[in-house]
C-alpha cells in the first residue's frame, strides 16, 4: 500500500524502534511507497511513512532493496555531500563515507552484512540517519 509522506520534523527526529517480523507489512508499504516516488526518490525510511521502526528501502543500481534494523559497522573515505529529502524542504550539507559495511536483517529476519560504496552507500547512510532520528 502506498502511504503518504510524513513531513512532521518532530516525529522524524525521534529514534525508531527495532523492527520485528510483525513489521514486514510496513516494509512492504515502504517499498510500495518508494516505487511510487521513483522519479524523485532513491531511498526511504519507515518514519517517512509515519512508522517509527528501523526499516529502510532503497535503490541499488537497478534493484530495490529492503533492510530491517540496519546499522553501520564500518565506514571509510569521508566526503562532504549535499542532500535533499522527500520529507524535508531544500537541501542540507553533511559528511558521508564512500565505503560502508552494514549489518541488517533481511525479510526472513536473517542477519546479513554487506559492503556498499559510492551513491548506494550515501543513500543507505541517509536512511540510517532517519532511523536514528537525525534530521539533516
Amino acid at each position: 500500500m502506498i502511504r503518504p509522506i510524513n513531513k512532521d520534523r518532530f516525529f522524524l527526529a525521534q529514534k525508531s524502534a527495532p523492527a520485528t517480523a510483525a513489521d514486514l507489512g510496513v516494509a512492504q508499504d515502504l517499498m510500495d511507497t518508494l516505487k511510487a516516488h521513483r522519479e524523485t526518490c532513491v531511498g526511504m525510511a519507515a518514519n517517512m511513512i509515519g512508522v517509527a521502526k528501523r526499516i529502510i528501502a532503497f535503490v541499488d543500481g537497478d534493484e530495490y532493496r529492503l533492510m530491517l534494523n540496519p546499522e553501520l559497522v564500518q565506514q571509510s573515505g569521508p566526503f562532504e555531500a549535499e542532500e535533499g529529502c522527500l520529507s524535508l524542504t531544500g537541501t542540507r550539507k553533511t559528511t558521508r563515507y564512500q565505503r560502508i559495511r552494514v549489518r541488517y536483517q533481511n525479510e526472513q529476519m536473517q542477519y546479513r552484512q554487506k559492503n556498499f560504496s559510492g551513491w548506494t552507500a550515501q543513500i543507505i547512510q541517509h536512511e540510517i540517519d532517519h532511523c536514528n532520528g537525525i534530521v539533516i
